[in-house]
């Protein structure tokens, strides 16, 4: 990418306009500004339509103005509904992948506009691409990335992602360029070495994109995942480096190439990573440090997370680094204390947020995939070079992971199994990366470049739709552990905790500083420096033990809601009236919030529906909360609604009566411990004038 990205004109992200933008009053001026013009019977005609009132027209046709925006939303349109079709079939989507029919709707699509037009009107365009459409992957994978099981594979993807994409590049150039010395090529494709390692950089990097869209379908384990997203990830910044080399050596010729060149392309790929991965983490902590003070300005929230994620990748691309390392270690970086920092409400709208724009532009990526190919203009095909490059990238794959994992195993605790290897193997996934760089070669220097466009499309179809159908079953038959949704228990973290120390203590005791020795001073250096820094200080201050008592409160809380909610079930399919004293006792006590039964969902009779059509209008009628009062309207934080307000007082309710019943049991406590201190003093203060009456009286006798 780098230079080629920088350099390349940024033309309209889904069509070429056919007219400018204007200011909204553009039209009016516009239509104005045109009528006077015109030959002499236009001047009869503008005459014939002055007496009739024609002189002002009321409706016009402002195609050129809108056309842009509109056929963006258009496309939009069409790639939600495409995606609700596709759900509507479940025994379909258990089959086919979703990236699978968004190419072959794209093909679709794009066989119409090319018969209507005769021409391709639409493609998908690198400066859309890399500027709009892989950012919000990207940020939303980053974000929401599991970073404790992330930095627990770092080597194991680091590996990967950097040897493992070396190696399949430099394999698969020079295999391409020994099958063209053989004669398997074709002798029109004019390609030289170079040529071949530049086709072999860009074509052999996994792509994220489709990895997400295929992995998380198939719900692999977490372990099997992150190792091949985090590759898809981070081998962005060899792929960066490998391009931009090749393409300078491209551009100055392979004669002209000095050895110090080479050094300068090891030096790069350490600026391009490590300055991407910087750019990313400081953009986190500016991202931290804001959200402390946002409390008053809650409205805002969501979008200083957008904003300042988007411009870590900005200013990554901004200075050639890899964006994508930048972007992935803001979300990482930022997401424990801006999480801490914002509100419920802007979690949420974070969340959904962020999921929805990644699912369009996943949508977008492959329907466009899909229309590009149609273009016959853009590619030109050779047999040779297609079979070749799916026959070595698959070869290149497999003895690459196989050779890695044999390495990484002789120091990973957990070791990777073989039908690991084999899905690591199987899902090294091209996809759009693929694509947009080998659109952005200048066909003026690289010769062939019409026929590596036709390759690169054939590869991202081969591995996106026969390999991303076949993988499921593959995976059921080698029967690979899935992910499983259900959240560790409070006790498995505890253990979990225990083992990270009891792990740190053995470090320590045999003199050794290994991963688990680093992570404990990471843990000791966030604690005392940049929590104080980046987090609010009532979210700092708050103690471990209460935030493990909140979460117990919350899960216990919905347990009681969820058993209730079936007690109530069964008593209204036969005592309706049995339920709604239950419920009405269970508020009238203060021990729960207020069920509706309408929330409930089962199928009643008529009997039934009336009974829970009775409770819905008590519900709605018998509880009132006492702060009753109009919220005023404000562009900086989000009222409470009706209910949530009153969940809320009901809420404060029961913990204030809990906390004045552990108050006076605590008094009647502390009461009876004195009243019982007052009797011992007072047996024993009676016993000591006895005592001492005695005394003399035996003596003197």
């Amino acid at each position: 990418r780098g230079t080629g990205r920088v350099t390349c004109r940024l033309r309209c992200p889904l069509l070429r306009p056919g007219a400018e933008y204007g200011a909204p009053g553009v039209a009016l001026a516009r239509s104005a500004a045109e009528e006077p013009t015109g030959t002499g019977k236009e001047e009869d005609a503008g005459e014939h339509d002055h007496h009739h009132g024609g002189g002002y027209r009321v409706v016009q046709w402002e195609w050129s103005y809108v056309q842009t925006p509109y056929i963006i939303a258009i496309w939009l349109l069409v790639a939600s509904v495409a995606k609700i079709l596709f759900h509507f079939s479940q025994r379909f989507t258990t089959v086919v992948p979703e990236s699978c029919m968004l190419i072959l709707l794209g093909l679709v699509l794009g066989g119409v506009v090319l018969i209507a037009n005769k021409k391709q009107l639409y493609q998908l365009e690198p400066s859309l691409f890399f500027l709009f459409l892989l950012p919000t992957i990207v940020g939303d994978a980053g974000y929401f990335m599991p970073a404790r099981l992330f930095f627990d594979n770092l080597g194991a993807i680091l590996t990967y992602a950097v040897v493992g994409t070396l190696w399949n590049a430099f394999c698969t150039g020079f295999s391409l360029y020994a099958a063209k010395l053989l004669g398997f090529i074709d002798e029109h494709v004019q390609a030289e070495m170079l040529d071949f390692l530049l086709f072999g950089a860009l074509i052999s990097a996994v792509d994220p994109v489709a990895v997400l869209a295929v992995f998380e379908e198939v719900h692999v384990n977490e372990t099997l995942f992150i190792i091949v997203f985090g590759e898809s990830l981070v081998n962005d910044a060899v792929t960066v480096v490998l391009y931009k080399v090749y393409i300078s050596f491209v551009e100055v010729g392979a004669e002209n190439v000095q050895t110090a060149d080479y050094f300068k392309g090891v030096a790069s790929f350490l600026i391009v990573s490590i300055g991407g991965t910087m750019v990313g983490l400081i953009f986190a902590v500016i991202l931290g440090f804001i959200t402390r003070f946002t409390k008053k300005v809650r409205i805002i929230e969501p979008l200083l997370v957008f904003l300042m994620v988007y411009l870590a990748y900005l200013t990554a691309e901004l200075f050639s680094l890899s964006a994508i390392l930048s972007m992935t270690f803001c979300g990482i970086g930022a997401n424990k204390y801006v999480e801490a920092n914002i509100s419920q409400k802007s979690r949420t709208t974070v969340k959904y947020t962020m999921k929805t724009l990644a699912s369009i532009a996943e949508t977008i990526i492959f329907i466009f995939l899909g229309i590009s190919a149609v273009d016959k203009s853009k590619w030109a095909w050779d047999t040779g070079l297609v079979s070749c490059t799916l026959v070595f990238i698959l070869i290149f794959r497999a003895v690459g992971v196989v050779g890695q994992t044999w390495v990484l195993n002789r120091f990973r605790l957990v070791p990777l199994e073989k039908i690991d290897q084999v899905v690591m193997s199987y899902g090294g996934l091209r996809g759009a990366v693929a694509f947009a760089l080998v659109v952005l070669l200048d066909g003026e220097q690289v010769k062939a470049k019409d026929y590596f466009v036709a390759t690169t499309i054939v590869v991202v179809f081969f591995t996106v739709m026969f390999q991303g159908l076949t993988i499921k079953p593959l995976v059921k038959w080698l029967k690979v552990p899935r992910a499983t949704n259900r959240k560790p228990t409070i006790n498995e973290e505890i253990h979990e905790r225990a083992f990270d120390h009891i792990l740190t203590a053995v470090e320590d005791i045999a003199g050794l500083q290994g991963y688990h020795h680093w992570r404990d001073k990471w843990e000791q250096f966030d604690k005392n420096y940049l929590s104080k820094l980046l987090l609010r200080k009532s979210v700092y201050r708050k103690s471990e033990l209460w935030e493990a008592y909140q979460k117990i409160n919350i899960r216990d809380a919905i347990s009681v809601i969820d058993q209730v909610g079936k007690t109530i079930q069964l008593f209204s399919s036969d005592w309706p009236e049995c339920s709604l004293m239950f419920v009405c006792s269970r508020r009238e006590n203060g021990s729960g919030v207020c069920l509706d039964l309408q929330v409930i969902d089962n199928i009643p009779g008529a009997k039934v529906e009336e009974d829970m059509e009775t409770h819905h209008v008590l519900a709605g009628n018998l509880y009132k909360p006492r702060r009753r009062y109009q919220s005023h309207y404000s562009r900086h934080f989000m009222p409470l609604g009706e209910q949530e307000r009153q969940d809320r007082e009901v809420f404060q309710r029961n913990m204030r009566s809990r906390m004045e019943t552990f108050k006076s049991t605590r008094y009647k406590r502390h009461k009876k411990e004195r009243s019982l201190k007052k009797v011992r003093r007072i047996s024993h203060r009676n016993k000591l004038p006895n005592t001492g009456a005695t005394g003399p009286s035996d003596h003197h006798q």
